[in-house]
């Protein structure tokens, strides 16, 4: 019951690692995405997640299903209806008073139920709290893999699901393939996909249905719902300008040059993990392979190496300017444009110069 990696190399050695598929399951097809509702909201991970199902499907020659789950009357068969905007050719409605809210107890007995009924071949997830947790019991509970925190999905010439994820602490990529199991699964982060363009007026089938789940059987229950006071604090997967620092900052008090700028240019500011773990910014703040994925217009990484842990959180940036001292920084490697001076000297400066740029009296803009 586990995924296996396969070698980074195309070719005969990869395939000779692959076995064939027992009979039993031929019968699975298509490719699923679970959308994410929480109190009639859907989150955007899920849309990303179906313009990556569309590509897997189209290439399978298969169709692409949505899966959405709910209490009754809260806004299941909408989001259903949403999700054909976004790729879904079908769409499965579970509707239940039990899935009102939340329950890793009802909420996998619902997709494994559903699952087992009509047989999957991929079931994508994001890798959102709430999907991480549901993913992990949903594929213990169907003896399958999972892959977690995917970075680039593919269909492999045998039309095997390739899943690629960073590993070794982020200093490898692995792609790991599902051989004897299925489904195959697969979580991804916010904002790792590109966000498929809506196509308003596309429809297609929803399918009900019918979950055997009573209140009286559920062992966990929900007493009142608290929101987290701090969730708005930062929203650094959805801004479109982010300004962060690292450990060319030398010190947690010239990591306010980072807050300043930001502030002048109306951006969310981030880090890389060295001044986490220094204690110097806030867990939520880090960017890369274990904080925050971004894709922002413009990002400006100032006294930050760029070691494949920090890479793989902001490659979906459309501008990436690096400001380093070290002109072999491996930041410069996939910057847009590189500078190479003391972020501590150049951050006040630039922060200068947007400032009078930006003035209510002057008429220029930050274009974009």
């Amino acid at each position: 019951m586990s995924n296996a990696p396969a070698s980074p190399q195309a070719g005969g050695g990869r395939a000779s690692m692959k076995k064939e598929l027992p009979e039993r399951f031929k019968s699975y097809r298509h490719v699923w995405v679970f959308v994410e509702l929480e109190r009639g909201h859907v989150h955007s991970v899920s849309w990303e997640l179906m313009g990556e199902g569309r590509k897997l499907a189209d290439k399978l020659g298969v169709e692409l299903a949505a899966v959405v789950m709910g209490g009754v009357d809260a806004g299941v068969r909408e989001a259903a209806q949403e999700s054909f905007a976004y790729g879904a050719d079908v769409a499965y409605v579970v509707e239940n008073p039990v899935l009102a809210d939340y329950r890793n107890e009802t909420y996998s007995k619902a997709l494994t139920d559903l699952v087992n009924t009509h047989k999957p071949e991929i079931l994508l997830l994001g890798a959102t709290t709430l999907g991480r947790d549901l993913a992990g019991s949903v594929a213990t509970t169907l003896l399958t893999g999972l892959t977690a925190d995917c970075t680039e999905l593919d269909v492999d010439a045998d039309k095997s699901l390739a899943a690629t994820r960073p590993t070794f602490g982020g200093s490898l990529l692995c792609t790991i393939y599902t051989l004897n199991f299925r489904p195959q699964m697969a979580t991804v982060r916010p904002r790792v996909m590109q966000m498929p363009r809506r196509q308003d007026g596309r429809d297609g089938r929803i399918v009900p249905f019918d979950v055997d789940l009573r209140e009286d059987d559920i062992i966990t229950k929900l007493l009142r719902f608290v929101p987290d006071r701090d969730s708005n604090k930062s929203n650094l997967a959805y801004a479109d300008i982010v300004v962060s620092g690292g450990m060319g900052l030398q010190s947690a008090e010239n990591y306010q040059l980072v807050r300043q700028l930001a502030s002048v240019l109306g951006a969310e500011y981030g880090c890389s993990r060295p001044l986490v773990q220094k204690g110097w910014v806030p867990a939520e703040r880090q960017i890369g392979q274990t904080g925050k994925t971004i894709r922002p217009k413009l990002y400006i990484a100032a006294g930050i190496s760029g070691a494949i842990q920090h890479r793989v959180g902001v490659d979906g940036a459309d501008m990436i300017v690096a400001i380093n001292t070290d002109r072999n920084a491996p930041i410069f490697d996939f910057a847009h444009l590189g500078i190479v001076t003391d972020a501590v000297r150049f951050l006040p400066a630039l922060t200068e110069a947007f400032r009078k740029r930006l003035s209510p009296h002057s008429k220029d803009r930050l274009a974009g």
